[in-house]
Order: structure tokens, then C-alpha cells, then sequence
């Protein structure tokens, strides 16, 4: 019986050593659904920041760049591969669109996914400010 048991268990941990990291990571993504004190559920990062959309940004169309994005960072990745379709908690389809530079962002329904730089962690500071908002979980 104890084989049997073991078996799942190495199996495991030989994926997670191929990876080059824990089934664990290998399961979570950018995106997540958080309570905000204020707010409700919306999206944050797994740091704990909350995620934006701007308003003046169409889906599938990337307008803040250069001095917007250092006050609005991108949330990058390095492949799509590593943004779950679904997140659990959100009523959204999730994947990514490729920048003026290059980089793959993260997107909520087509629309560009940023954080603010100078938000407290588990804190949406600038929603409704000057055309951004926070992305609900609904």
C-alpha cells in the first residue's frame, strides 16, 4: 500500500525537477483574486498589488508607454504559456498581448493588465483616477 502511495509523490517531484521548480509554481499565474479593504474582490499580482485598465486603452490595443508606464507598470511575462486561461474567483478570460517593445502583457478580456507604482500592498490606491480602474473579480 505504501507503494502506491509513493509512487504519485515521486512522480511529482521528478516533474517539478525537470521544470526547474515546484508543481506548486508550476500551477500559479500573474494574476489573482483578493479582497480589497474598500473595494471588494479585485485582481491584484501575487505580490499583493492591485491590477489596472485604462480607460482610454481599447482591447487588444497598448497606448501607455514610456513615462505612463513607469508610473503604470506592465505586468510582463516572459511567455503566454504562463497565464492561466481562467483564474479562480474571476469572471474574466485572461492571456496576453505583445507591447511596442516587444514584451508579452498580461490582459483581462483583451485589455491590458498595469499596476501603480506607488500602491501599499493590498491596497488600490487609484481607482477612478484620471481614467484607470481596478479590475473587479464580479
Amino acid at each position: 500500500m505504501r507503494a502506491r502511495t509513493l509512487v504519485p509523490v515521486l512522480a511529482v517531484a521528478a516533474a517539478a525537477a525537470v521544470t526547474g521548480g515546484s508543481a506548486l509554481a508550476a500551477t500559479m499565474g500573474p494574476v489573482e483574486v483578493m479582497k480589497e479593504p474598500t473595494l471588494g474582490n479585485i485582481l491584484f499580482t501575487p505580490k499583493g498589488q492591485a491590477l489596472y485598465t485604462w480607460h482610454r486603452e481599447k482591447a487588444g490595443h497598448i497606448k501607455c508607454t514610456g513615462a505612463c508606464a513607469k508610473q503604470w507598470p506592465p505586468v510582463i511575462v516572459t511567455r503566454a504559456s504562463a497565464v492561466p486561461k481562467h483564474v479562480a474567483g474571476a469572471m474574466a478570460t485572461f492571456g496576453t498581448i505583445k507591447r511596442p517593445d516587444g514584451r508579452l502583457q498580461v490582459t483581462e478580456n483583451g485589455h491590458a493588465l498595469y499596476r501603480f507604482h506607488a500602491d501599499p500592498k493590498g491596497v488600490a490606491k487609484c481607482n477612478n483616477v484620471d481614467g484607470w480602474f481596478v479590475v473587479k473579480a464580479h
